[in-house]
Order: structure tokens, then C-alpha cells, then sequence
């Protein structure tokens, strides 16, 4: 008889210190998106606790009547005293609390002094995301970033871990009375430095071998492509799967995809067009990981338009708006060519106020597209946008194919859309559409040796 293994739920404090220059608008949004952190990483969030202040209090992030206050409710809720505002789930028996989520990027001295009077770990805003970045990257080169991220963040930390551990974190390594030595501490350091130098040469040469693989991908497959850009949770995964007809992951939780995913948008276009999905931004994403993830929003760098997808149901979409157009900025792909898709307008009330809703967005955002990518129609009116935009530059031209040269047919029709073709007694006729360069190219390989007719067409 198999008997189901139920993983032990893990509970969570949230706590924010609200400063004067922060709406209470932002303030609420921005707690919001801790919760889905922390559900993302498998937390049951029970209690929030907030403080507006001036500034962070230098030795410990929240004021000594605040931590006290979360201390007590940490015990009581051990003790079995905090039942009335408990989830049902736990009210029968006294549990842990595991852990206390700060909504801020805190200094390890501030964390290793709140841990001490809350009686439980301390995990600031920036280590919840780099432990789900953790927890998500798939591929060799996420994985590598991840860990440069990582050992960057507890880099500094290592000296107030020593602390917590006490004397033999400050021991010292030397031997037979030759000097001091270096401490537990110092060591690991220098073994943090060593080991993110070793991982920034692996990414080196894994970031060569990536746009050597791309460069090859483009010139094979045709035309870079669309990067789907975004705040994460807006519906990026979703939409991939509808223009590319790909099973891609979809997940309703925050950074479900860290691994790009390349797909050919669907049905097929000439010129074939390419389809990433890139890894979703968030409000205060850490320096770090805007860094370490360069290379994941590189294709975001490669694209020749980008999809900005935006959950149009979102009261703080705006917000969404400043923090992708901020990201973009600090990763150089501010100037690439964009399209704003608002998704997910099927979750704004009825038919008559998705209709009201779609017409202010278009008011507002000139040129963009209001949509659900679960609606085909929708779908297919987006794949014509981005057909259209990549068919701007293309040039008309006719072409005679030899019988003798017949094994070109697949690539006048791989790299050219065929708007006419006939049988004449030399061999196929063809009237096509395609970019100005695979025209050339196909020129040359038609008609080797001969410029006379490719000069006079070209300087028409």
C-alpha cells in the first residue's frame, strides 16, 4: 500500500519598514509581491507586521518595540498561544514559526542583530529571490549566474555568521608558532573570491559558445526575432505558448521560467521569425542578478523587437511599466524596437468592462495591443503585428531558376515569401519577397558569374 508523504508546511513573518517618500499604495503592492515570493519558495505567510519610520534602524532594520513584539508573537505561536489568528490548519497545536521575511535588502549586522531578538531566521528581500533563482535554474549557464549571485551576497555575510557561531569561527589556522594563520572567515572568503572567479571564466567561454550557437541558429534558421520581455507572473510563459505552439512551462507563481526558451513563431512566416521567453523582472531585483543575468537577457539584446507583456488586469501595472522600462535600461536594450501587450484583459470583469478597459489602455498607449493569450483570435491578431513588422523592409523580386539549379527551390521558399510562380520553358519563374541580403544571396547562387542583371536590378 503506498501511502503519500506530506511535506511539513513552513511558515512565515513578514515584516517592512514603510519610509515617508513611500505611498501606501506602493508600500501595500510591494508586500504583496513578498507574499508570492514566499509562496513561490514554499511558505505559508500567517503575519505581516509593519512600521512606518523616518529611516531603517542602523543595528537591527525595525525599531526595539517592533522587535520585541514580533519576538513575542514567534514564542506565543510555539507555545500554542496565537490560535484565534492562526489558518485553520494550524490552530489545533502549537508550531514554529521558520522564518522572517524583511521587504528590504538589509546589512548582515542588521540581520544577524533582528535574528537575535525575533528568535527565528531572517531572510531579507534579496536572499528570497536568489534562493528561488537558486531553487529554478535549469541550465548550466542559470546555474552559474545563481552562484555568482549567491557567494557575491554572502560574501559579506561570512563575518557575522562567525559571530553567531562563536569562538571557532574566529580560530585561527596557524601552525607550530608560524605566524597567525587565517581565520575560519578569512578562509572562506578567500575561498568565495577563488570559486566566483573560476565560475566567471565558465561563463566566459559558456557566453562564446552561446552566440556562436545563436549566430549559427540565425543564419540557418532566418530572420533573430521577438523577445518577450516583462514583469514576472504578467503572462510571458502563456503568450510563448500561443504564438509558438510549444509546451513551455506555465506556472500562476513568481519566476517560473529562469532558462531562455527559444521557439519558431507558429504558423511559420517568411521570414521565419524567432520567439524567446526571458526571465521576469521585479521591483529592487538585486544589482547582482541584473548582472549575473545578463547573459539570459541577452537574446532581449539580439531581438529585433521586443514584446513588452504587461497584466493588464494589475491595479500597480504601472509600476510594472517603470520597473521593466528600468531593467531594460541598465541591461543597453532600452533602444531595441518595442510593442506593449497588455494581457490578460480577460480577467477585468465583464465583456462590457474589458471593452472600456481595452479603449483607455489604446487611448493611453498608442499602438498596443490589448489581449488574452488564451483567446486564439487574439493570438493570431498579434502574430500578424509581428509578421507585419518584420515584412517592413522587405523587397519585391523575380527570379528565373534553371532547371540545372532546381536544388534551390527549398531555399527560395525557406528564406522568401512566394507571391507568384509559374513553369516557363528555361525553368521556375518566381516573383518573391524577402530581405534585400538573402535576395543577394540568392542572386549569386542563381546566377554565379553573371552581375549584369543583378547590378541593374539592385540600382532601381
Amino acid at each position: 500500500m503506498h501511502t503519500e508523504v506530506k511535506e511539513k508546511p513552513r511558515y512565515a513573518l513578514v515584516a517592512s519598514v514603510q519610509l515617508p517618500d513611500v505611498s501606501d499604495v506602493e508600500f501595500e503592492a510591494s508586500l504583496t509581491e513578498l507574499a508570492e515570493l514566499a509562496k513561490t519558495l514554499g511558505f505559508q505567510v500567517v503575519e505581516t507586521f509593519v512600521q512606518k519610520r523616518s529611516s531603517f534602524d542602523r543595528t537591527a532594520y525595525l525599531g526595539v518595540g517592533k522587535r520585541e513584539e514580533i519576538g513575542q508573537y514567534v514564542q506565543r505561536a510555539g507555545n500554542g498561544d496565537e490560535q484565534d489568528e492562526m489558518p485553520p490548519a494550524r490552530a489545533s497545536s502549537a508550531v514554529e514559526i521558520d522564518v522572517l521575511l524583511v521587504d528590504h535588502e538589509i546589512s548582515p549586522s542588521q540581520a544577524r542583530n533582528l535574528e537575535l531578538a525575533v528568535g527565528c531566521e531572517v531572510m531579507d528581500r534579496t536572499m528570497v529571490i536568489l534562493e528561488i533563482f537558486h531553487r529554478n535554474a535549469r541550465s548550466r549557464a542559470a546555474r552559474a549566474q545563481v552562484e555568482i549571485a549567491r557567494l557575491g551576497y554572502m560574501a559579506p555575510r561570512l563575518r557575522e555568521a562567525a559571530k553567531l557561531a562563536g569562538p571557532q569561527g574566529r580560530q585561527r589556522s596557524g601552525t607550530g608558532g608560524r605566524g597567525a594563520g587565517e581565520s575560519h572567515t578569512e578562509l572562506d572568503r578567500r575561498k568565495v573570491r577563488d570559486r566566483i572567479a573560476e565560475l566567471q571564466c565558465e561563463i566566459v567561454a559558456m557566453e562564446q559558445e552561446r552566440k556562436t550557437q545563436r549566430a549559427r541558429r540565425l543564419e540557418r534558421q532566418g530572420l533573430g526575432g521577438v523577445s518577450l520581455v516583462g514583469y514576472t507572473n504578467a503572462g510571458k510563459s502563456t503568450l510563448m505558448r500561443a504564438l509558438t505552439g510549444s509546451e513551455v512551462l506555465v506556472a500562476n507563481k513568481l519566476f517560473a521560467t529562469l532558462d531562455t526558451t527559444v521557439r519558431a513563431l507558429y504558423p511559420e512566416s517568411v521570414p521565419r521569425v524567432l520567439v524567446s521567453d526571458t526571465v521576469g523582472f521585479i521591483k529592487n531585483l538585486p544589482h547582482g542578478l541584473v548582472a549575473s543575468f545578463k547573459s539570459t537577457l541577452e537574446e532581449a539584446l539580439d531581438a529585433a523587437l521586443l514584446l513588452h507583456v504587461i497584466d493588464a488586469s494589475d491595479p500597480g501595472f504601472e509600476r510594472q511599466l517603470e520597473v521593466t522600462d528600468t531593467v531594460l535600461r541598465e541591461i543597453g536594450a532600452d533602444d531595441v524596437p518595442r510593442l506593449r501587450v497588455f494581457n490578460k484583459i480577460d480577467h477585468v470583469g465583464d465583456e462590457a468592462e474589458q471593452a472600456a478597459w481595452t479603449a483607455e489602455l489604446q487611448q493611453r498607449y498608442p499602438g498596443c495591443v490589448v489581449m488574452s493569450a488564451r483567446r486564439p483570435e487574439e493570438v493570431a491578431s498579434l502574430h500578424a503585428r509581428i509578421v507585419a513588422f518584420f515584412r517592413q523592409d522587405l523587397m519585391e523580386d523575380e527570379l528565373l531558376l534553371p532547371w540545372s539549379e532546381q536544388q534551390l527551390r527549398g531555399e527560395i521558399y525557406r528564406h522568401c515569401q512566394v507571391l507568384e510562380e509559374r513553369t516557363e520553358e528555361d525553368g521556375s519563374w518566381f516573383r518573391v519577397r524577402g530581405e534585400p541580403d538573402k535576395l543577394r544571396s540568392l542572386r549569386a547562387q542563381i546566377y554565379p558569374g553573371s552581375q549584369g542583371r543583378e547590378k541593374e536590378y539592385w540600382e532601381v
